[in-house]
C-alpha cells in the first residue's frame, strides 16, 4: 500500500479500499465501459463516509481536481492507473493503494492500453470537488461541482 499521508483516518480509508478492490465479487457485476467517459457507481454512502466505483477505458481522466476538503483513498482493482499530485507521477497497479489528506490536488488517468477499475472512499462524502488547471503562474481554479451533479 502506498499511503501520501500518514494519518490514521487516510491509513483507514486505504484499508478499506484496499479490501474492496480486493473482492471483484461483490461488484464487478455492475461495471459498465463507457466510451464517452469514466463510468461511475456510488456503492455506499452513510454519514462518515462513501465508497465509489469507477471504470476506465484508456485515455480516460480525471482532470486536477480536489475532494472539497474530504480526506480519501483509491485502489487499483483492475488495469493500471497513472496518478499526477502536482509532486510527481505514478503508476498505481492492480493491487496498489492511495491515500490522501484533505487539501490534495490531483489528476487520475488511464495511460495503459487496457480498460482499469479503481475503487475510492472519502470521509467525509464529498459535498463538492474543485477543479484546476495548471497554467504559467500556477494552479487556477476552473470550477466547483457540488455532489447534486454527480
Amino acid at each position: 500500500m502506498t499511503v501520501s499521508t500518514t494519518a490514521p483516518a487516510a491509513n483507514k480509508l486505504a484499508e478499506m479500499a484496499g479490501a474492496l478492490a480486493a473482492a471483484p465479487g461483490d461488484w464487478l457485476w455492475r461495471v459498465r465501459l463507457n466510451p464517452d467517459g469514466r463510468w461511475y457507481e456510488r456503492l455506499h454512502q452513510d454519514e462518515e463516509h462513501e465508497v465509489w466505483l469507477i471504470s476506465w477505458l484508456p485515455g480516460q481522466a480525471t482532470g486536477l481536481h480536489d475532494h472539497g476538503g474530504s480526506r480519501g483513498a483509491f485502489a487499483v482493482a483492475l488495469g493500471e492507473l497513472e496518478e499526477d499530485d502536482l509532486g510527481g507521477t505514478r503508476q498505481v497497479g492492480t493491487g496498489q493503494t492511495r491515500a490522501f489528506g484533505p487539501d490534495y490536488i490531483h489528476d487520475v488517468r488511464n495511460t495503459s492500453t487496457a480498460p482499469a477499475v479503481s475503487v475510492h472512499v472519502y470521509s467525509p462524502p464529498l459535498s463538492v470537488m474543485n477543479r484546476y488547471e495548471r497554467t504559467d503562474s500556477g494552479l487556477v481554479r476552473l470550477a466547483e461541482e457540488s455532489a447534486e451533479q454527480w
